[in-house]
């Protein structure tokens, strides 16, 4: 009874949080859109914009997502952008050598290397009890290199790729880009994946308190291991969307991408100490940093300052998460006395 009346509250004041700060990102989204538009013009507001918008996130929210569970167990995968760029590579040589191949193969083929490159991560730090930071930065130059030994410095140029794999990102078929579709269906089976199954369940248990979930019976070392297979199964996919996307894969696909992921989840409200976040979060995390790539080049700001608002962004975002730790931590101890 004792740990059910202290986990309630604490349940409630994380659930109350977590809506204001999304709810603070919307707020500011709409201030940023009004601020924008009165120097663009009608430009920015324009629907045409808002499509180029979701067209250049929806890649960023399908890994941000992968991203964000390994965040939520306390770790975190520097190497996400090297799988993207490693998988993109293999697929793409595959795809020159059979233009036949079906895009549905050639995205299975991208999620089943995926799984192998995120399995790999998981091994490291759950058996090997590397620290996520170091083994995922290892693997980042691991996995980068081996683009490089792979494609022997050579690139797959747009003319090397047959037209299915061109059109599976960028087709319209149902008014919206293929691409924006994938990243829904992602995030309709991640949000459901962590609200509605026990393994998802677990994941939180394990970023909140690692030793009561050891407790309580969770095989913490399986759900790590099982979130860096599911971040590398989504950078699978996406490794796959990049080639259709730019009709390309060069040996710096997606170099620096990691920054990108851990703003676009950090900002998006999940708790960088781990046990919290949600999937409504990290998707307006994405909007809110397209937005701003966006509205930088609209109103012809250096890319550089790009690269400066994102670490910026995350600077705020780890301090909020710092002060709402402390908050929460205060009143649930001003609760025990009471």
């Amino acid at each position: 009874m004792t740990i059910k009346a202290v986990e309630a509250p604490k349940q409630n004041v994380l659930f109350t949080l977590a809506t204001l700060r999304e709810t603070g990102i919307i707020v500011f989204i709409i201030l940023l859109v009004i601020l924008v538009s009165l120097r663009s013009g009608s430009a920015f507001l324009s629907l045409e914009n808002f499509r180029d918008i979701l067209l250049n996130i929806s890649i960023l929210a399908i890994v941000a997502l992968g991203q964000t569970m390994v965040i939520i167990t306390r770790g975190i995968d520097l190497s996400v952008s090297s799988m993207i760029g490693l998988v993109a590579m293999m697929v793409a040589f595959v795809i020159k050598a059979n233009p036949e191949l079906s895009p549905v193969l050639a995205l299975l083929l991208g999620m089943a290397l995926g799984c192998v490159l995120g399995s790999f991560n998981g091994l490291v730090i759950t058996v090997g009890k590397v620290p996520p930071i170091i083994a995922t930065l290892g693997t980042l130059s691991i996995y980068r290199g081996a683009v490089f030994l792979y494609s022997e410095g050579t690139w797959i140029n747009a003319f090397e790729l047959p037209q299915s794999i061109k059109v599976l990102a960028k087709g319209t078929p149902l008014g919206l880009p293929n691409l924006v579709i994938f990243a829904l269906i992602v995030a309709v089976i991640i949000y459901y994946f962590l609200n509605y199954t026990r393994m998802g369940r677990d994941i939180y248990t394990v970023g909140s308190n690692p030793a009561a979930a050891e407790v309580a019976g969770i095989r913490v070392q399986r759900i790590i291991f099982s979130v860096y297979l599911i971040c590398g199964l989504l950078c699978g996919l996406a490794g796959v969307l990049w080639v259709s996307r730019f009709e390309s894969a060069q040996t710096n696909t997606a170099l620096g991408f990691e920054l990108q992921t851990v703003a676009a989840s950090v900002v998006g409200g999940v708790n960088i100490f781990g046990g919290s976040g949600t999937v409504t979060g990290v998707l307006l995390g994405a909007f809110l940093l397209g937005i701003i790539n966006n509205a930088l080049t609209l109103v012809r700001i250096s890319p550089f300052w790009q690269l400066a608002a994102q670490g910026l962004l995350i600077l705020l975002a780890v301090v909020v998460d710092s002060l709402i730790l402390r908050r929460l931590q205060r009143t649930l101890t001003v609760r025990k006395l009471a």
